[in-house]
């Protein structure tokens, strides 16, 4: 078992939620904290890349598509932790860009054990 982290943005993300949706998500990220390495390494993370001007290589998403939500991740291998950057609703591709922000502000930080 892997464990979460959570940047202070992404707990701030997380209580803008309504309280249904809130459980929905972090049972997601519990069921993901059995394995959050890639699909092609048997993980259930899905990579992230460069699009529409943002670079999140190396960072991963969780899907709910029931709620339509997104929650953007990132590895510390070494350590198994993963690192929660960010959750939003999925419309006009938020979530991405609240990571790239994040990924500005935090840089390699975020793929460490402490931010």
């Amino acid at each position: 078992m892997w464990t979460a982290k959570y940047l202070k943005e992404a707990i701030s993300d997380l209580k803008k939620l309504d309280p249904s949706v809130q459980k929905i998500v972090l049972a997601g990220i519990m069921r993901v904290a059995q394995n959050p390495l890639p699909q092609s390494e048997g993980g259930y993370g899905k990579p992230l890349g460069k699009k529409g001007g943002r670079n999140l290589t190396g960072f991963f998403k969780i899907k709910y598509r029931g709620i339509a939500i997104r929650v953007v991740y990132s590895l510390v291998r070494e350590k198994q932790v993963f690192n929660i950057i960010a959750m939003s609703e999925r419309g006009e591709n938020h979530c991405y860009d609240l990571a790239s922000r994040r990924r500005q502000i935090y840089k390699e930080k975020l793929f460490e054990d402490e931010f």
